[in-house]
């Protein structure tokens, strides 16, 4: 197991998420950064859902009881073993007691850390992800102890990767939601043609943001949601559903983000602009 000596600002273990749970009112949960976990999973060669660390905006400091291997992706957030710089999408060999240390995060929001074998803590309704409502915690915190399952004898096929960074991308592909031929002529363009910024209130649940088009009156009965549906407020606001989103809501559903676009908004924060991308 590793013990957390920092837990960071916000670290949680997320998997693959809670499957067919959506209609009793569960959010599916899991990693917002899909491909880089899937990334650093791969790496390892662990099955594409195994539950990793998912590190936003400061990193904890962790040390290892056993020897074992790790991977690291997603934002750049620079980390050292015992000191030692560790490169992003690389495998490096953990021995006893080292400990692993995050610096300043410079480019992204979110770092995944996956553990070979995947990280071995309890799972509730088929898995691993932190969700308070069911987990009763939301992160990580110090003292806590996380199971792993001790791994000495590990030759990769692949050492490293070399990828395609997503964390500078600024458009999203969407589609149009199910209420989107309700929006007027004006927010159908300008919903397209404008760049929005991402407000303060941004989280695993949802990000808002800051700009908004027209006011309206749309009315609709509560309906089902998905991570990465787009909401719009009668007030014209713009909110984003994540992974911890509710599952179902009474506000017009306009876009829909195509899944690649949850993990390029999940590497964005506060300030940050990111445009719609019909596709």
């Amino acid at each position: 197991m590793f013990k957390v000596l920092e837990p960071g600002f916000f670290t949680t273990i997320q998997d693959a998420g809670r499957k067919g749970l959506r209609d009793k009112g569960v959010p599916s949960s899991g990693y917002l950064d899909i491909k880089s976990a899937q990334m650093v999973n791969s790496l390892l060669e662990n099955n594409s859902g195994d539950a990793i660390l998912e590190i936003t905006m400061t990193g904890p400091t962790l040390q290892f009881e056993e020897p074992t291997f790790i991977a690291l992706g997603g934002a750049e957030m620079p980390a050292y073993v015992n000191k030692e710089l560790l490169i992003n999408n690389e495998v490096r060999q953990i021995d006893s007691g080292d400990v692993l240390s995050f610096g300043k995060l410079k480019n992204g929001f979110r770092t995944y850390l996956a553990i070979k074998g995947g990280i071995q803590s309890a799972e509730i309704l088929g898995s691993r992800s932190y969700f308070k409502p069911l987990t009763e915690r939301s992160r990580i915190k110090s003292g806590d102890e996380i199971p792993y399952s001790p791994h000495s004898d590990f030759h990769p096929k692949i050492s490293s990767i070399k990828t395609n960074s997503h964390l500078k991308q600024k458009h999203l592909d969407v589609f149009p939601g199910p209420e989107f031929s309700a929006l007027d002529a004006e927010s159908k363009v300008k919903i397209f043609d404008s760049a929005f910024t991402i407000a303060k209130d941004y989280n695993r649940m949802a990000y808002q943001l800051q700009e908004k088009i027209s006011a309206h009156r749309i009315s609709m009965i509560t309906s089902a949601n998905l991570p990465g549906t787009v909401q719009l407020t009668p007030s014209g606001k713009l909110i984003i559903l994540m992974r911890d989103g509710q599952t179902t809501g009474g506000y017009p559903r306009v876009l829909q983000l195509k899944e690649s676009s949850i993990s390029v908004l999940a590497q964005k924060k506060f300030g940050d602009k990111i445009f719609f991308k019909q596709v």
